[in-house]
C-alpha cells in the first residue's frame, strides 16, 4: 500500500517489481517500460475515437478542484504504442482536470503504462473503466449506444479479455467505484439483445434502438445527446442512409428546424421508398409537407345524401351527370360574385 492510502501499482497488478503487464512476445519491452518514471500530460494521447464526453461543468470543476487538494488518486491507464506513444486507455477526464489543474507531470505511482495490449483489448479497457467510473445509466444516448455494440460484438481473445478487465476492475475496487456499476467479466460472451438487456436492465427493444442510434452520423448523436431530437426519433433517422442523414443536418443547422417523431417517421417512409432529396426534407422538417391538402380518394354520398336528392330508380351514371352539372353551375355563380 502506498502513501495515502493509495495502492502500489504492482500490488495492484499483481505483478512483482521490475515486471510489467505485457505480452509473451513483448518480453524484452519490460525494463523500458518500467523506466518510465515520470510522463509529461502534454505528450498523453487520447485514444482514437474515444467515445465517451470529457465532463463539462459542475463535474469538471468538481474534479479539478479535487486533484488540486489531493492530486489524482486513481493511476491513469496508459498503453505504449510500437512508436514509443503514451495513449490514454483510462482517465481521459482525469488527464483533462489535472492539466487545468496547473498540473504538467505526473509520478510513476499516478500512472500504468500496458504494454502489448490488442486493440480490441484497449477498447475494451476504455469501454469497461468508463461503465464502472460513470456507470451505465448516466451516459449519453451516444454512449450507451456505443457501449451496447461493443458489447453486441463477440470477444474472441476471452482468456486474455478477462485478465486484463480483471486488473482494471480491481483498480476501480480500491476506489470505492464498483457499485456504480454493473460489471460483468468480459469471459462470458453475450449472445443476444435480451442477454445485454439483463444486464443494463434494457428490454431487447430498447437495446435494439440503441444500436441503430449507433448508426446516426456524429453531428446528430450530438443534438440526441443535447435533447434537441427526442430518442425516438432518433431511432426513426438512424434508418436513414448517411447522405440523407447528412441532408437532414444541413437543414437543421441552416434554418434552425425541429425534429420531432411525426416529422422523423415521414423522412423515414420518405427514405425505405428511396423518394427522399433535399427539396422532400425541407417541406417535411420546415412543416409545409403537412399543410398540402389530403387526396381524395374513393369518395362516395352518404346514402342519406342520395336519398334527400335523388330518386331510387336513378342509376349511378344518371347521378354523377346531375351532381356535375349542379358542381359546374355553383362554381360558375361562385366565381361571379367573387
Amino acid at each position: 500500500m502506498g502513501k495515502n492510502g493509495i495502492l502500489n501499482i504492482n500490488d495492484l497488478f499483481g505483478i512483482k517489481e521490475n515486471d510489467t503487464v505485457v505480452n509473451q512476445e513483448h518480453e524484452n519491452d519490460v525494463n523500458d517500460v518500467n523506466d518510465v518514471i515520470e510522463v509529461k500530460l502534454s505528450e498523453l494521447v487520447p485514444f482514437l475515437n474515444h467515445k465517451f464526453k470529457l465532463y463539462e461543468g459542475q463535474r469538471l470543476d468538481d474534479m479539478v478542484l479535487s486533484i488540486k487538494e489531493y492530486g489524482i488518486l486513481t493511476p491513469i491507464v496508459l498503453r505504449k504504442l510500437d512508436d514509443g506513444t503514451l495513449q490514454i486507455l483510462a482517465g481521459h477526464n482525469r488527464v483533462n482536470a489535472a492539466k487545468i489543474a496547473g498540473i504538467e507531470k505526473i509520478s510513476k505511482d499516478k500512472f500504468i503504462i500496458l504494454r502489448g495490449i490488442t486493440d480490441e483489448e484497449a477498447r475494451a479497457i476504455v469501454r469497461e473503466t468508463n461503465i464502472i467510473q460513470r456507470g451505465f445509466s448516466e451516459l449519453s444516448h451516444s454512449e450507451k449506444a456505443a457501449v451496447l455494440v461493443e458489447r453486441h460484438k463477440d470477444i474472441k481473445e476471452q482468456g486474455r479479455m478477462k485478465e486484463i478487465i480483471s486488473q482494471i476492475e480491481n483498480l476501480y475496487k480500491a476506489d470505492d467505484l464498483e457499485e456504480k456499476s454493473k460489471f460483468r467479466q468480459l469471459g462470458e460472451t453475450l449472445r443476444s439483445d435480451k442477454e445485454i438487456g439483463k444486464q443494463y436492465d434494457l428490454s431487447p427493444r430498447v437495446v435494439s434502438r440503441y444500436l441503430r442510434i449507433d448508426t446516426l452520423i456524429e453531428e446528430l448523436k450530438d443534438r440526441l445527446d443535447s435533447g434537441e431530437i427526442p430518442f425516438m426519433a432518433g431511432v426513426d433517422l438512424s434508418f436513414l442512409k448517411e447522405q440523407e442523414q447528412e441532408v437532414v443536418e444541413t437543414l437543421i443547422e441552416d434554418f434552425g428546424f425541429k425534429v420531432d417523431t411525426k416529422k422523423s417517421d415521414v423522412l423515414k417512409t420518405l427514405s425505405k421508398g428511396r423518394s427522399l432529396n433535399y427539396d422532400k426534407a425541407y417541406e417535411i422538417l420546415s412543416e409545409k409537407y403537412f399543410d398540402k391538402p389530403k387526396k381524395i380518394k374513393n369518395f362516395k354520398l352518404k346514402p342519406k345524401l342520395v336519398r334527400k336528392y335523388f330518386k331510387e330508380n336513378q342509376t349511378e351514371k344518371e347521378i354523377e351527370e346531375i351532381i356535375d352539372n349542379a358542381l359546374e353551375l355553383y362554381f360558375s355563380q361562385k366565381s361571379n360574385l367573387d
